[in-house]
């Protein structure tokens, strides 16, 4: 059996992917209150050391970059309006 290269093998990265899904899916996240953490995530990869809670810089691009992903499956899966100007970024 082959294992996908673009499947996660994190499993608190797996959970919380699952955990936004539902969250969205039970309307308790909307689209936009994603794109906002999609802001937050690039804005940390951008400064990594300043943050609140400094982190290594791969992993904050990491971070950003992946929910990027989720962010689009989840706003193509469930709909939902866009942040103001969130595609001007």
């Amino acid at each position: 059996m082959t294992e996908d290269t673009n499947a996660s093998a994190d499993p608190a990265l797996i959970i919380v992917q699952s955990l936004l899904c539902m969250l969205r899916e039970k309307n308790v996240l909307s689209r936009a209150d994603l794109e906002e953490l999609c802001v937050r995530l690039k804005d940390r990869a951008a400064r990594p050391t300043e943050a609140p809670f400094p982190c290594r810089a791969e992993a904050a691009v990491t971070a950003a970059i992946e929910m990027l992903s989720i962010c689009d499956y989840v706003g193509n899966k469930y709909g939902g309006k866009h942040r103001p100007g969130y595609w001007k970024d």
